[in-house]
Formats: structure tokens, C-alpha cells, sequence
């Protein structure tokens, strides 16, 4: 008996030296496995590997496994495996589409009280019949940029001013995304213009004319109904544009491949409306409703979302944390000469002025194409804009 005690514990000892890994995964068998999903984080591959680490080594029953999606198919296949009964246990996602998912039933709710540390305006988003539905990850929120050779007159702080400069020859004053996402929307929001009760409103008819005016004398290019931001920003680089409302993160692109246009780049806050708050863009984490690993994967996007993790990636990234404290951290709040640093504080004091997303159409793609073909209509058509409004109106209330 004694000897083939022996003999087994020699054929362990024998595997631990030559297949090292037998063990571990007999380890790793045993443990609960949390599948994690992210939309195009591999560049920082090295941040959350540590994290998973960190968190691996505070809770050693648990055996995270990342795997980093593209953008593109992040709704493809998150939309496939909640189908399934078998679905990823947290994944990585816009709010559109984490609504859309919620109004479906197929996210598990999440108690407040997890949620204090994030900010409100930004938690209170994630919310649906008066039930969270995710937790937030990271936030950008737009400056206005402006090239000081082309302008030095009053610096517009509203879309109202920026109406009423007249540009120097051969520039624009700026360059509107205006059938891209929710660009228009996203300026109709700043005047309170945020339903089909008022989308044909007096204010809406005088914002609407605004922008045709605009387009009309040349003073925004032709193109600002069929282009995106990136040609915007290559507009700006150059050196067509006086300004331009864009993100941060641009700037590195800017000083990489205009660094004329660069030096004379100064940062003004986002051009705001009647309400004076700030839009901003959020992903976000969800655990779909069949996941079986619920609770861990709720504690580790706690952790992932910590003010220490959310500081290191800020500092990584252009990115901006949704955890209040980390925005407390000197790296927000300490100003110098140097204009991505001017951009990045900017950009984060506006969290602290957020005006609420859209949240009562169940498909705003939808919405983004009634608004699109609106715009175009105004723009390139001699119809009356009322009229036109009208007909909007019709259609998104019947989303």
C-alpha cells in the first residue's frame, strides 16, 4: 500500500516538472470563471492584464478571461451570445445599445448602492424604469478648439455666438458633423429641444435657420451633410477652419501632422446653448441577465472602475474617469501653458455640468436618420423649414 502511495505522489511530482501547466489547470478548473468582454481595448492590453492580476490575487477562487472585441462587432455578437444560455458575464458597451438591451429584459438590474461613487448625472443615465442597467466605464466630453490666426475677435461660448461670425476669406467659421451619429441632435439638446413636442417649436425653426444661413453664404463647407469628424478635423489641420468642437484626444494628431496650425491652437470649453450644459459620450459595462457569474463580475467592474484603475487609464489614455474621486486627482485640476493639459481640464470640469441623454425612443438609430434627412432637406432644398419640421416631428413620434 505504502509503495503505491509513493508511486503516486512520484507521477505528481513527475507532472508539475515536465507539463507545469497540468496543475494550474487542474487549479484553474475549480475556480469561477468570469468571461469579459471589451470593445477594442488591445493597445491596452498591458493596464488590464494588471488589473485582472490585482484582482485575480484579492480573490483567488476567481479566473478573469478577457477577450477584446472590435468595435464593429461589439453589438453583433453581444446581441448573438445574450440569445444564447451561455452569454459573456460582463461586457463592455454604449448606452444606446445597453438600453435597447434593457428594454428587452435581457440585463441584469443593478443595486444602487454599488453606484455611489460614479458620477450622478452620468449613473442616473444608465437607468431604465427606474432600474440601473449598467456601471459606468469611462467618458469623453468634447472642447471647442480655434485657430488664433484666423480669428481674434469676442471668443463665442454659445452656438449662438458662433452663428454670427463672419469667417476670413477663403475659411470657414467651423465644420458641423451634421448627419454623423447624433451630431445635430446633440445641439438641438442644448436648446431644450429634446422631443417630438417641440422639435418644430419657434426656438427649433430659429436654430434650423441658423445653420442654413450658414450654409448658404459658405461660411460652413457643403460637405457638413455627407462628411464626419475626421474630415472636419483635417479641415482644421488645414487650416480651413476657425473652429472646430471636437475631442481632446485629437490634439496629439494635430501637433503630429500640423504643427503650424498646433502652435496657433488655443481651447476654449464646448460651445453650449440655452441651458449651458455639456454633452459627453460614455461606454459602459453590463451583465447580460443569463450570466453565471453575476455577483463576481459585478465586483470586478467595481474594481475596474475604482479611482486608483480609473486614474492609471486616464493617465494611459484621453479618456476621462467616471469615478468622482479620481476627477479629484491634481492631474484634472492643476493648469499650465501647455494645451492638451488646458483641454483635458477643461474637458473634465465639464462632467460637472452634464445635460441628461435622450432616453424615451427605442431605437435611436432611427431618430439619428429622421434628423439626418431633415438637415439635408433644409439644406440643399428651397422648402419652407416649418413644413419640414412638421413632418419630423410626425415621424419621430411615431418612434
Amino acid at each position: 500500500m505504502m509503495k503505491r502511495f509513493l508511486l503516486f505522489i512520484l507521477f505528481i511530482l513527475f507532472l508539475s516538472f515536465v507539463f507545469p501547466s497540468f496543475l494550474k489547470n487542474q487549479d484553474d478548473n475549480s475556480k469561477q470563471v468570469v468571461i469579459f468582454w471589451t470593445l477594442q481595448l488591445g493597445t491596452f492590453d498591458k493596464y488590464i492584464n494588471n488589473v485582472i492580476s490585482e484582482f485575480e490575487k484579492d480573490n483567488p477562487n476567481c479566473k478573469i478571461k478577457w477577450i477584446d472585441i472590435p468595435y464593429s462587432e461589439g453589438e453583433k455578437r453581444t446581441l448573438a451570445s445574450i440569445l444564447t444560455d451561455n452569454p459573456p458575464d460582463l461586457v463592455n458597451l454604449t448606452p444606446d445599445f445597453s438600453l435597447l438591451l434593457a428594454q428587452k429584459n435581457a440585463l441584469y438590474n443593478i443595486d444602487e448602492k454599488y453606484l455611489n461613487d460614479y458620477i450622478p448625472a452620468i449613473k442616473d443615465s444608465l437607468k431604465y424604469n427606474g432600474k440601473f442597467f449598467g456601471i459606468p466605464f469611462y467618458a469623453t466630453s468634447a472642447v471647442t478648439l480655434y485657430n488664433s490666426n484666423l480669428y481674434l475677435g469676442n471668443l463665442p461660448i454659445s452656438y449662438d455666438d458662433l452663428f454670427k461670425i463672419i469667417p476670413k476669406k477663403n475659411t470657414y467659421v467651423t465644420m458641423f458633423s451634421l448627419t454623423e451619429n447624433d451630431t445635430l441632435l446633440k445641439i438641438l439638446y442644448k436648446y431644450n429641444i429634446n422631443s417630438y413636442n417641440n422639435i418644430n417649436s419657434e426656438k427649433s425653426i430659429e436654430i434650423f435657420s441658423k445653420i442654413k444661413n450658414l450654409y448658404l453664404n459658405g461660411y460652413i463647407p457643403k460637405e457638413c451633410i455627407t462628411q464626419t469628424h475626421r474630415d472636419a478635423l483635417e479641415k482644421y489641420m488645414s487650416g480651413q477652419l476657425a473652429f472646430l468642437v471636437t475631442g481632446s484626444n485629437f490634439l496629439n494628431m494635430i501637433k503630429e501632422n500640423a504643427p503650424s496650425v498646433y502652435r496657433s491652437t488655443r481651447i476654449l470649453p464646448q460651445l453650449t446653448g440655452d441651458n449651458g450644459l455639456y454633452d459627453y459620450s460614455l461606454m459602459n459595462f453590463v451583465i447580460p441577465q443569463k450570466a453565471k457569474n453575476k455577483q463576481i463580475a459585478l465586483k470586478f467592474a467595481l474594481f475596474l472602475t475604482n479611482s486608483l484603475n480609473q486614474l492609471e487609464l486616464a493617465k494611459l489614455t484621453s479618456i476621462l474617469p467616471v469615478n468622482k474621486y479620481a476627477l479629484e486627482d491634481e492631474f484634472f485640476t492643476i493648469q499650465n501653458e501647455d494645451i492638451q493639459i488646458q483641454a483635458r481640464i477643461i474637458s473634465a470640469s465639464q462632467l460637472n455640468n452634464l445635460q441628461p441623454p435622450l432616453l424615451n425612443v427605442k431605437n435611436k438609430k432611427d431618430l439619428n436618420i429622421l434628423s439626418s434627412n431633415c438637415i439635408q432637406e433644409i439644406l440643399i432644398n428651397n422648402k419652407d423649414i416649418e413644413q419640414i419640421l412638421d413632418k419630423f416631428a410626425q415621424d419621430w413620434e411615431k418612434l
